[in-house]
């Protein structure tokens, strides 16, 4: 079962992407609005008062209400919310790229947590915990009782509290606890170095507030290293999207100012909008990008995408891709061309609604069908393995369509994922060593080093399998 899970996990990282949106931080003024329909409010009323006289047990009003509330706005789409106090603050962590734990990624193998990776400089990066070291308990509870989430939840807390892991580290074949405390922990959402002289490779795993900084940081350490860079690979792969301001300044690092990056429309007049590559469409204060090697506006680039690109990684590939900046390169993304705003309804709770569609340079909606690369490349030299089983926009309940035209049923692709669904069973039977994917950026890394081939002018090993999909049918 915990072999099954890891690669599950992995051909699943389109529900992630469906978590994470493109959202933009902001409250505007109501204008007019309809008359509300008074005899569903009355039914509402109804409804109410027969929950309090009749359920078979008292139920709190304030829940009641709050679960109307969120109920009403998931009803909408799959990435319309409600956020009570405590999801809102979990909220505010995502974008922020701040929060209170230990400092380590993690993944689960076996039943047990992994550590992928200490971040330098954090609490578990001082105590000492290293890669690959495996967490048996977290306190007094063993972990092979918890899911990944549960025990997330567990060593994260408050400022200055202790937590006792028990480890397990194979290597040296003991065991042993370690308490570490728990301080604010700030995540890096840029990765990036010289794959060989001249030729680069930045990451961009998420947009969050500091993402745009990371990025000007990283890529004058870069040109530092080789100031005659001959080629760049912006790898936005698994990027689930974030903050849509870091979206467009990203974009804008590599374009010629007041180019077109992206397009919203939707009922309000603010959301009828262009953004173009100016600091006042991304600026807070300042310009962040001020700094930025000059060499980038001209660098031969390629951008990396998958499946699990969505929202802001996929308006940064689709601008690159109209304003014929950029080669994009990979997998067709995941096609969630929609826009999320914040509205605050109090100190502690608000909703993420959608507000706006989004369109590339050329007019192209992305929802439910993503930005189609320009060249096609497998995951993987074998081909793209298990691609037809991530989750994308159009397999969403509820989700938003294009607005461009009908949509369709693709048998063919229902045809590929029970193929895939064999394959898998096929692939949880091997030894763990045989099913690691290779991590990106390492020098086994297929996409990669097809994109480098790219820049180099050597012969790439193109897709023989994937084709472009269509919008798919919408679920009622």
């Amino acid at each position: 079962m915990g072999q099954k899970l890891k690669i599950t996990s992995w051909v699943a990282i389109g529900v992630l992407a469906g978590a994470l949106t493109t959202v933009s931080l902001q409250t505007v003024a109501r204008g007019a609005m309809s008359p509300l329909p008074l005899e569903e409010i009355q039914q509402l009323s109804a409804v109410f008062g027969l929950i309090k006289t009749d359920y078979v047990e008292p139920v709190d009003d304030k829940k009641l209400i709050t679960d109307a509330i969120s109920g009403m706005v998931s009803s909408l789409d799959p990435h319309s919310q409600y956020f009570d106090k405590k999801s809102f603050a979990e909220f505010r962590e995502g974008t922020t790229g701040r929060f209170v734990g230990l400092g380590i990624e993690i993944t689960q193998e076996d039943g047990l947590i992994k550590i992928v990776s200490p971040i330098e400089g954090s609490p578990a990066f001082r105590a000492g915990l290293k890669t690959n070291d495996l967490i048996t308990k977290i306190e007094d509870t063993p972990v092979k009782t918890l899911t990944l989430s549960e025990a997330v939840k567990r060593m994260r807390g408050q400022p200055n509290t202790q937590v006792t892991l028990t480890i397990l580290r194979k290597n040296e074949s003991r065991t042993f606890p370690v308490t570490i405390t728990r301080e604010e922990i700030k995540t890096q959402s840029v990765k990036g170095k010289i794959m060989e002289p001249g030729y680069g490779w930045i990451r961009v795993s998420q947009f969050q507030d500091r993402t745009v900084e990371d990025f000007v940081q990283k890529a004058q350490e870069l040109y530092k290293q080789d100031p005659k860079m001959k080629g760049m690979v912006l790898d936005l792969r698994n990027d689930p999207g974030g903050l849509l301001d870091g979206a467009v300044a990203i974009a804008s690092a590599f374009l010629p100012a007041d180019t077109t990056i992206v397009s919203t429309n939707g009922q309000l007049a603010e959301s009828k909008a262009t953004y173009k590559a100016a600091p006042e469409f991304y600026a807070r204060q300042g310009d962040p990008l001020r700094g930025l090697p000059a060499g980038l506006k001209t660098v031969p680039l390629v951008v990396l995408v998958n499946e699990g690109s969505a929202s802001a990684s996929e308006i940064v590939a689709g601008a690159l891709q109209d304003n014929k900046r950029a080669i994009v390169m990979g997998s067709q993304t995941f096609g969630k061309g929609s826009v999320q705003t914040v509205r605050p309804l109090g100190p502690d709770t608000g909703i993420k609604l959608t507000t706006a569609r989004y369109y590339t340079p050329s007019g192209k909606s992305i929802q439910a069908k993503g930005i189609v690369p320009d060249v096609l490349i497998d995951e993987t030299a074998e081909g793209n393995l298990f691609a037809a089983l991530r989750m994308r926009e159009a397999d969403l309940a509820k989700h938003l369509s294009s607005g461009q035209g009908a949509e369709v049923e693709d048998k063919a692709r229902e045809e590929a994922r029970e193929e895939a669904r064999k394959r898998l069973e096929e692939e949880s039977k091997k030894p763990l060593a045989e099913r690691r994917v290779p991590e990106f950026g390492a020098d086994k890394d297929f996409p990669l080093q097809q994109a480098l081939n790219q820049l180099r002018g050597k012969p790439v090993l193109v897709s023989k399998t994937q084709t472009e999909r269509k919008e798919e049918a919408k679920a009622n």
